[in-house]
């Protein structure tokens, strides 16, 4: 039995999926912060709201 390895082609596209894979991590990471500020703007709004 031969191993088959990958054809180059499938070797050319690989650094375009960790491309991609990283971008996506960013892309969620950031929509991932901007969530948290969200939440900590409103969690202030609301504790500035009972001290009046």
């Amino acid at each position: 039995m031969t191993e088959k390895s990958p054809a180059p082609q499938a070797r050319a596209l690989r650094p375009d999926k960790a491309l991609t894979r990283e971008e996506r991590l960013k892309a969620a990471l950031k929509a991932n912060m901007a969530k948290r500020k969200a939440q900590a703007r409103a969690r202030a709004a609301q504790e500035a709201g009972e001290d009046d």
